[in-house]
């Protein structure tokens, strides 16, 4: 069944036989600890399944004649890993009638070096990119018009919290949600110790976990076509006998 904030809550609280109200506010002695649950149930979550979902498209960033530099906008949030970067041409075209031209990225050294300069005689058509800071990259060689630009890149969603009841994770994958963020809660419960701890309850729930991730991996890759033979199908394992 699909979480939402309030089920989670609930949920992780019915394991840890602590209140809701204390996982979220806390108490005399220690903080609220939820928010901590979510981030770290949330993040290895994301870090660890390449999911399409994550994925964004944006046309909006339009690079300056004579500026090397261009601003990655974070309108649908902060990139961080670019998948690609298109140049569309002709410039001013529109992403629905341009032709897009693939950047290849490249490191400093070498845009610095093939493109030293930015004066006019050696602007161009960029050809490659090379990332500077979260938010931008430099073009090489630059720009000799406004040529429009396609983003292709990977975000982090807004997390689950009250304000927002409801995310891909928990409508998809509930119990990977469940089990991750138990094992934060384990260390809550002061249970994140030896492995001689008696009953193990963040081990349990760390390989309770590990069993649940190798059947969403596989759906991670089908959903992009990255199963076997670059195909949508689940892996089979090998027919007995193998056919001829």
């Amino acid at each position: 069944m699909a979480l939402t904030y309030s089920s989670f809550v609930s949920e992780i609280a019915t394991l840890t036989v602590i209140s809701s109200t204390v996982l979220v506010s806390g108490d005399a002695n220690f903080s609220g600890i939820m928010d901590g649950i979510i981030d770290y149930a949330e993040g290895r979550l994301w870090r660890e399944l390449d999911l399409p979902v994550v994925s964004i498209t944006d046309t909006s960033i339009v690079c300056s004649s004579g500026v090397r530099t261009v601003a990655l906008s974070t309108a649908q949030g902060e990139p961080l890993v670019i998948q690609a970067l298109n140049l569309l041409t002709s410039a001013g075209a529109t992403s629905s009638f341009a032709t897009r031209v693939p950047l290849v990225p490249a490191s400093r050294a070498v845009v610095d070096a093939i493109y030293p300069s930015a004066t006019s005689s050696n602007c161009g058509q960029p050809e490659f990119f090379y990332r500077i800071g979260n938010t931008q990259v430099i073009l090489g060689p630059t720009p000799d018009q406004a040529y429009g630009t396609e983003l292709m890149a990977t975000i982090r969603p807004a997390p689950l919290s009250a304000s927002n009841s409801s995310t891909w994770l928990t409508q998809n994958l509930p119990e990977l949600m469940i089990a991750a963020g138990m094992i934060f809660a384990a260390g809550y419960m002061r249970d994140f110790g030896s492995q001689g701890d008696d009953p193990k309850m963040a081990q349990s729930w760390e390989a309770q976990y590990g069993n649940l991730m190798k059947s969403a991996s596989i759906d991670a890759m089908r959903m992009q076509f990255e199963s076997q033979g670059w195909t949508s199908q689940s892996p089979s394992p090998l027919p007995t006998p193998p056919r001829a």
